[in-house]
């Protein structure tokens, strides 16, 4: 499985680089604390498969890393993706590196 760090994730946020986020965590962490990605939350992502992009870099995260990285093995080998990173630590490493601001829970 492909991934990414929160300090590469930043970069290319800074930069404009043209990607997708993705949050697979549920409707209330997403409540709690988000970094702007879109939310689908894990048991739906593969009922969602349609909104995800398969042309350009899809970054997935969650709370550390672990449902974001199911999510993609599911998606990779149920529907082909090979375009998918996960983030590596999740928002709680965001939290630690990039911005404090973002709650940690």
């Amino acid at each position: 499985m492909k991934e990414i760090s929160v300090s590469e994730l930043k970069e290319m946020m800074d930069s404009g680089k043209d990607f997708q986020l993705i949050d697979v965590r549920e409707p209330n962490e997403y409540d709690f604390a988000n970094i702007g990605g879109e939310l689908i939350p894990l048991a739906t992502v593969l009922d969602n498969a349609d909104k995800i992009s398969r042309d350009k870099m899809v970054v997935i995260h969650c709370r550390s890393g672990a449902r974001s990285g199911n999510a993609v093995r599911l998606l990779e080998q149920q529907h082909g993706f090979d375009n998918l990173y996960n983030l590596k630590g999740g928002i709680l490493a965001w939290s630690a590196e990039i911005d404090p601001d973002v709650p940690r829970y």
